[in-house]
């Protein structure tokens, strides 16, 4: 009964191919609507969380200043000391790598090509904290990083820009006007969460940048990274008390320096790029509902034009149930073909969105099910009132009608 009902109904949409196809057009609409932008917004989702993780693993950045938005740089008001990250160093426990930093931006030069660049003053255990690999060479050593010794560390974008193909190791290249020879390369890392190049960087000892490029003992930021994330609150809270006692901070008084989780802002961010995907998705689910209205609409008038067909079926035997499923069936097939074709195009909005925007695309199975099973469910609700009405037709009016 079902499938004959199936085969009427496809039968009578290829008797009405135009008024079909217009009548699709708001659910494949609506559907490809939806798919699309929750789609292109789970790719971003997932490529900010992907990028956050770059910036270093189960780790926590302390910075001077009140919190503000953005990545994590030091403030100019009440620096952190050397006193200050020795503290750190030795009454905190559960620590992978630790590492203070300054940065600033420098104008590199070798040959005849030059580089605006962020220049960044620290320890060697600044890569472990970073979660950074070296594509060749290796870090300053700890003998360097205690004399001061003009050696650096150049990220991807470097070697690309100044070197062009050339060798970099070796090489003496001038940071604003310190000549600075090149002991290691980083692996690339590509651009960061906050939009910066992160691959654009030089890494020098923090006595050679504070003697030679900064002109003062000024750190910036110390970045911890812990053995593990279970250990970060107890970590965080022994960070801020250390910090609050060497800088002699009073109880009651407000901390003049932060300490992020960058665990917690990758959460963070990642709940408001949900949360802009849902109301994306909602807006967009408004076509799914103009688009059952104009099934109704059409199904009704369907119903008008055939009063005849029904009064002859009525007439001839055929029960009130069986009229209703048939119309009923023909909203559902439509809605499902309309939910079909709306599925691929969205997709393939998708697709094109992802490599506009350079975001990983997805297929989602179960939103692709949602999807199709809302293409059926909008054509029994908006389907229903329509054959409910070709069902109640009195046969002989029905017989009667021109």
């Amino acid at each position: 009964m079902i499938w004959e009902s199936v085969k009427l109904a496809l039968r009578t949409i290829r008797r009405n191919v135009l008024r079909s196809i217009l009548t699709l057009l708001g659910i494949v609409i609506g559907v490809a609507a939806v798919i699309a932008l929750v789609t292109i917004g789970e790719g971003a989702q997932s490529k900010m969380t992907s990028e956050l993780s770059k910036l270093g693993s189960n780790m926590l950045i302390a910075r001077p200043g009140a919190p503000t938005s953005g990545p994590p740089t030091g403030g100019e008001s009440r620096s952190f000391s050397e006193r200050d990250v020795d503290a750190l160093r030795n009454g905190l426990t559960g620590v992978r790598a630790m590492a203070a930093s300054s940065s600033k931006q420098v104008k590199v030069i070798y040959g005849t090509a030059s580089q605006d660049t962020q220049v960044t003053g620290t320890e060697p255990s600044f890569f472990d904290t970073q979660d950074w690999a070296f594509t060749s060479g290796g870090t300053f050593s700890e003998s360097d990083a205690r004399s001061g010794t003009a050696v650096c560390v150049i990220g991807a974008t470097l070697v690309r820009e100044l070197f062009q193909g050339e060798n970099p190791l070796g090489g003496i290249i001038r940071v604003g006007a310190m000549p600075c020879e090149v002991t290691g390369t980083l692996a690339a890392k590509g651009q960061s969460a906050f939009g910066t190049d992160q691959d654009n960087t030089v890494v020098m000892p923090l006595r050679t940048y504070q003697r030679r490029i900064a002109g003062s003992t000024r750190i910036a930021t110390i970045a911890v990274s812990g053995i593990n994330q279970e250990v970060l609150p107890a970590l965080q809270s022994a960070m801020a008390e250390i910090l609050r006692e060497t800088r002699r901070i009073d109880p009651g008084e407000e901390d003049d320096f932060t300490v992020r989780d960058m665990t917690q802002i990758a959460a963070a961010m990642s709940s408001t790029t949900s949360v802009m995907t849902g109301l994306l998705g909602a807006v967009a689910a408004v076509s799914l509902l103009v688009g059952g209205i104009g099934i109704m609409n059409i199904m009704l008038v369907s119903v008008a034009e055939r009063t005849r067909e029904i009064g002859i079926r009525l007439a001839i035997g055929a029960r009130a149930n069986q009229v209703l499923l048939q119309f009923l069936v023909e909203a559902i097939v439509l809605c499902l073909i309309g939910g079909l074709i709306g599925l691929a195009l969205g997709y393939g909005l998708a697709a094109l969105g992802a490599l506009l925007l350079g975001i990983p695309m997805g297929f989602n199975v179960t939103m692709a099910a949602v999807a199709v099973v809302f293409s059926a469910v909008i054509g029994v609700v908006f389907g229903f009132f329509p054959a409910r009405s070709a069902a109640r037709l009195d046969p002989i009016e029905a017989l009667r009608h021109e």
